[in-house]
């Protein structure tokens, strides 16, 4: 198993709860790939490199956390619910689906986006019987009031590409496993420590129990291929040797993928993410102790309040990850004041993080490129949130790209 992000710990816990034999290698010094916590000595606490929010449909990740004993490290409201805040306005609202999977919330308008109707959302089925080359705004109205306040915050947070490319398919992919379930399967949930720990650290701790062995620090320069398989693997600091029985995982990012197999199609453009952490004198709470709020109108897109730490994210932030942190940390506590009733200034500490390889491009042509999991060496499969999972570049699709790799390389290992 080379990789130990998601979805590497992801199929490294699936094969060793069979019972299977496991060593992961990862280049960097920690696992997490770009699902990573650490100490920030200048906010004084522990942040994660980005903001996460999972759903309560996203069955994948949840069974993953059950199955590494976090499933109580997750935090959110009894009920699905999502508040937003107009900054230009002032005027607060609260999507609440109800419960059942028949959308009843769509006939309550105080359910709902101000000054929408019911049509606005059941134009979610053009979503669905979308072709593979059709476009979010293709598919919906931009410029109405369910698109500003609902269509666009949600596909932009969801593929991290401008609704105007990103792909229908994989939008609607993701309503199908949360908003089409019904409450049960929206119900906004965020890790309540860190996503290391919520996330990384059981599953390490887990996989050491189970005696699987993890290095790090140990980058793979190529595959030793003969004979339509994997023979071994060339790390920087050492040769190993694959046994005819032995199975590999690669669930690398999709460069080093096209590095070690120059043959094989992977999305090669991206976009990034800019997350905003701040750290406040004294912990404020949102209404109805909300831990998620979306902002219209505005730099930032979505806030998470996690006690005295107030994180933002903006997706799709390619021009904005050129601007200086210092211009970009002044906007993002502007929307943060606003938001929480807060002084403008002094500006808090702060930290700016810039992923700006976030996730590939989730457009129908880069879509096209997503590789399956098979490849033409019989022992070698792929994971990651980039491959063809039918999912957006999500923890949820890392995840379930990890399980379903495991899964087949468990099959070719046979009942023994």
């Amino acid at each position: 198993m080379v990789g130990a992000g998601l979805a590497g710990l992801a199929a490294a816990v699936a094969l060793a709860g069979r019972g299977i034999a496991v060593a992961l290698h990862e280049a960097a010094p920690q696992a997490g790939g770009r699902c990573r916590s650490y100490f920030d000595r200048q906010l004084g606490c522990v942040i994660d490199n980005g903001n996460h929010l999972l759903l309560s449909g996203n069955h994948a990740a949840l069974g993953y956390l059950d199955a590494i004993g976090a499933g109580d490290s997750l935090i959110g409201p009894a009920e699905a619910r999502f508040p937003f805040l107009d900054l230009a306005s002032g005027r607060r609202w609260t999507l609440r689906p109800n419960p059942g999977r028949l959308p009843l919330w769509l006939l309550a308008a105080g359910r709902r986006v101000p000054g929408t109707h019911l049509a606005d959302y059941l134009a979610a089925w053009r979503l669905a019987r979308a072709g593979p080359g059709a476009t979010v705004a293709e598919c919906l109205t931009p410029g109405t009031a369910a698109w500003i306040g609902f269509w666009e915050p949600l596909a932009t947070a969801v593929l991290n590409t401008p609704p105007e490319t990103a792909s229908a398919q994989l939008l609607w992919a993701a309503l199908r496993d949360s908003f089409a379930l019904g409450g049960a399967g929206c119900r906004p949930l965020i890790v309540r420590d860190s996503l290391a720990a919520s996330l990384v650290e059981p599953a390490l701790r887990q996989l050491a129990g189970q005696g699987a062995s993890v290095t790090f620090g140990s980058r793979l320069r190529a595959l030793e291929l003969a004979d339509q398989r994997v023979a071994g693997l060339a790390f920087a600091e050492r040769q190993l040797a694959v046994a005819p029985g032995d199975q590999v995982i690669l669930a690398l990012p999709p460069e080093p993928c096209r590095g070690l197999l120059p043959e094989l199609p992977v999305p090669t453009t991206h976009h990034a993410i800019v997350n905003g952490h701040f750290r406040l004198p004294a912990p404020v709470q949102l209404a109805a102790g909300d831990r998620v709020l979306g902002l219209i109108g505005g730099t930032a897109q979505w806030l998470f309040l996690r006690d005295g730490l107030v994180s933002i994210t903006v997706s799709a932030a390619d021009a904005l990850a050129e601007a200086p942190a210092e211009q970009i940390a002044a906007a993002l506590w502007r929307d943060t004041a606003m938001a929480l009733g807060l002084p403008p200034d002094p500006l808090p500490p702060w930290r700016i993080v810039k992923e700006k390889r976030a996730t590939f491009a989730q457009t129908p042509a880069e879509v096209a490129r997503r590789p399956a999991a098979t490849t033409r060496y019989a022992n070698l499969w792929l994971a990651g949130d980039w491959t063809d999972t039918g999912l957006p570049a999500t923890i949820e699709g890392a995840i379930r790209s990890g399980q379903r790799a495991a899964t087949m390389a468990a099959a070719r290992l046979g009942p023994g």
